[in-house]
């Protein structure tokens, strides 16, 4: 079978969502047309990073753009990480790092289904209500 000319993954986390363009190139990694090394803050370059990491040499021939949108700063950064993983496995078509993945962290395949609850009558929020008193 011939390899794939590029392959685009999403990965979501609360209200961001993200999406990666891998293709063959130079190990470059691009995150929001930003180098993956000038991103900040550190923790959104290292969680970008820890799948690039557990893959090796094998992803150091590949150039990965991340595009990620809404949610917070943390909300994109895992995103983003969901979708390179995605994007690794896709290509690389490799069962063994599939389950390297699955081991490390179960959210770097599966996106984070986990949804604000909507505000209800009688407070403030899902689940704050008005206190209530006798006198």
């Amino acid at each position: 079978m011939k390899a794939p000319v590029v392959i685009l993954t999403t990965g979501k986390r609360k209200a961001a969502i993200a999406r990666a363009t891998v293709r063959k190139g130079m190990g470059l990694v691009r995150f929001n047309d930003r180098p993956l090394e000038l991103v900040e803050p550190e923790i959104v370059r290292q969680k970008i990073q820890e799948p690039l990491l557990m893959a090796g040499d094998r992803a150091k021939l590949l150039d990965i753009t991340v595009r990620a949108s809404g949610g917070g700063v943390i909300g994109q950064a895992s995103a983003a990480r969901t979708a390179v993983a995605r994007g690794l496995l896709e290509w690389l078509k490799d069962a063994a790092l599939r389950e390297q993945f699955k081991r490390y962290d179960r959210s770097l395949i599966v996106n984070d289904p986990r949804r604000k609850l909507p505000k209800r009558p009688g407070g403030r929020g899902a689940r704050k209500r008005r206190q209530k008193s006798y006198r």
